[in-house]
C-alpha cells in the first residue's frame, strides 16, 4: 500500500507540467494534494486528459477562488468521505479531507500558514490545537493516518538555515511545539522513524536558486497513530520529482 502526498502549488499549473508522467510513473494507491488552487470543475478539467482512470477522484475547494484547497485520488474506494473538521469557522478553506478505510482513517490536510510577520500565528494556533483534537476524536474509533503540508519545520534539522529563521513564519517556538504536541498525543513522525539524516528537504523556496543548492524545509509529512508503526513498511521524500515548489513524500504499508 503506497501513499503519497504532493502540495502542488496549483493543480491546473502542475497539470501542464509533469503530474500525468509522474502518476504513471510511481502509480500510487492513494495520492493527497493540498494547494489545488482551483474548484472541483476547474480541477476535474485540468486532469482529464491524464491517466487518472483507475482514481476515486475527492476535491475539497476552498470557498475562495484559486486559493489553498485539497484532493484525495484513491484506487480504494473509501468506507466515508469527511470534510473539514465540522466547525465551519474553519471549513471554508478546503483545508482537511478524511477518508475511512478498512482499518484506519487517513486525513489530508493543508495546515495555515501564519503568513507575513506572523499576522495569522493565532489563528493557525487555535486552528491546530482544533485540528489535533479532531484526530484523537478519530482515534477513538481507529488508527489514524495524517498527511500533507503542515507548514512547520520540527527541528533545527529539518531546515537549511535554522538560526536565521528562528522566529519566522513556519520555525516559531509556538508552532514547533504545536507539532512536539501532536507526537506526545501519540503520533510518529514516519520519515524521522527511519531516516535521521540531516538535509532532507520537502519545500524549497524559487528564489535565489534555492532548489539547485538544496537550501529547503521539511515541512511535508506523515504522521501516524503508534498503533500503526508495526505495518510501516518506508516513509520517503522524492525531491527529483519537479512541478511545484515543494515534493511529494511518501509512506509504503505492508
Amino acid at each position: 500500500m503506497k501513499i503519497l502526498s504532493w502540495n502542488v502549488n496549483g493543480l491546473r499549473a502542475v497539470a501542464k507540467k509533469n503530474f500525468g508522467t509522474f502518476v504513471a510513473e510511481h502509480r500510487p494507491d492513494v495520492l493527497c494534494l493540498q494547494e489545488i488552487k482551483a474548484n472541483a470543475d476547474q480541477a476535474t478539467s485540468a486532469i482529464q486528459d491524464l491517466p487518472m482512470q483507475d482514481y476515486e477522484i475527492i476535491w475539497n475547494p476552498a470557498e475562495r477562488p484559486g486559493y489553498s484547497g485539497t484532493a484525495v485520488l484513491t484506487k480504494i474506494k473509501p468506507k466515508d468521505v469527511t470534510f473539514g473538521i465540522g466547525m465551519k469557522e474553519h471549513d471554508t478553506e478546503g483545508r482537511v479531507i478524511t477518508c475511512e478505510f478498512p482499518d484506519y482513517f487517513l486525513v489530508n490536510v493543508y495546515t495555515p500558514n501564519a503568513g507575513e510577520e506572523l499576522k495569522r500565528l493565532p489563528y493557525r494556533l487555535q486552528w491546530e490545537k482544533e485540528f489535533h483534537a479532531y484526530l484523537k476524536k478519530l482515534e477513538k474509533k481507529k488508527p489514524v493516518i495524517v498527511c500533507g503540508d503542515l507548514n512547520v519545520a520540527h527541528k533545527e534539522i529539518d531546515l537549511a538555515n535554522p538560526a536565521s529563521n528562528r522566529g519566522h513564519s513556519g520555525f516559531t517556538d509556538e508552532e514547533r511545539a504545536e507539532f512536539t504536541k501532536l507526537l506526545e498525543a501519540g503520533f510518529v513522525d514516519t520519515f524521522r522513524e527511519v531516516n535521521q539524516e540531516p538535509k532532507q528537504y520537502s519545500w524549497w523556496t524559487y528564489r535565489f536558486g534555492a532548489r539547485s543548492r538544496n537550501i529547503g524545509w521539511r515541512i511535508d509529512y506523515f504522521c501516524m497513530s503508534k498503533d500503526l508503526r508495526p505495518i510501516m513498511q518506508d516513509a520517503f521524500i522524492q525531491p527529483e520529482v519537479l512541478g511545484s515548489d515543494h515534493c511529494p513524500v511518501g509512506l509504503v504499508l505492508r
